[in-house]
């Protein structure tokens, strides 16, 4: 039986992370010329994996940032990507385009270390983006089992399938945290072993190693 494979990718370098600014809806303006190289080496690196073992599935992100970097992974592989909207970043409602210092300075730490208050007036709380987050990979990956399937998304979305797929409790952030770097790829797979069980196994996180990087 060949295994169900999930490969998440981080966008490249956004303007917003540069400026340490909520990139929501608003926010957001999309890659950096650094990000954008990074994206194409990223694709450069998939586009080498899917010749060998093709992608059955594409799935991107709809903030600017994301779609940007599947655009350039989409022309390398020649193959589209469709847009999940239940895989967005968190909602940031008033926060969204605000300085993250003054956000997380009003509210005493990052959202996840509250993850039931909303950080901002309208936004999600951290464990509301979690629930959104996991019940849309869910259906991904109940749609496509024993496929292989590739996922342009946000550094929150990697923390989604990390909760997911080990299992965590919502409240496991408040504990520990994932690096998680820009055009760094995450991969899952779920073999069946010598026992007739399949497990999810966490295969690599945050490689970097198509970016120059050793990890």
């Amino acid at each position: 039986m060949v295994p169900t494979e999930l490969v998440i990718a981080r966008h490249g370098e956004a303007a917003c992370n540069v400026a340490g600014i909520v990139g929501g809806e608003r926010g957001c303006t999309g890659l950096t010329n650094l990000g954008r190289d990074q994206a194409a080496q990223l694709a450069a690196r998939l586009a080498n994996e899917h010749s060998h073992r093709p992608y059955t599935a594409y799935y991107a992100t709809p903030r600017l940032r994301v779609m940007q970097t599947a655009e350039i992974i989409a022309r390398a592989l020649h193959l589209p990507a469709t847009i999940e909207p239940q895989l967005r970043g968190p909602d940031h409602g008033d926060a969204d385009g605000q300085p993250w210092v003054d956000v997380k300075t009003a509210f005493q730490g990052p959202p996840q270390h509250a993850p039931d208050r909303p950080y901002a007036h309208g936004s999600e709380t951290w464990n509301q983006y979690l629930n959104r987050a996991t019940t849309a990979l869910q259906k991904i990956l109940a749609r496509h089992d024993g496929e292989r399937v590739l996922i342009a998304a946000h550094g929150e979305t990697v923390e989604a399938a990390h909760t997911l797929l080990l299992g965590l409790t919502q409240s496991t952030r408040l504990r520990l945290g994932f690096v998680t770097d820009h055009a760094s790829l995450n991969r899952w797979q779920k073999p069946t072993n010598r026992f007739g069980r399949t497990i999810w196994q966490l295969v690599t996180h945050n490689d970097t190693r198509h970016l120059g990087n050793p990890r």
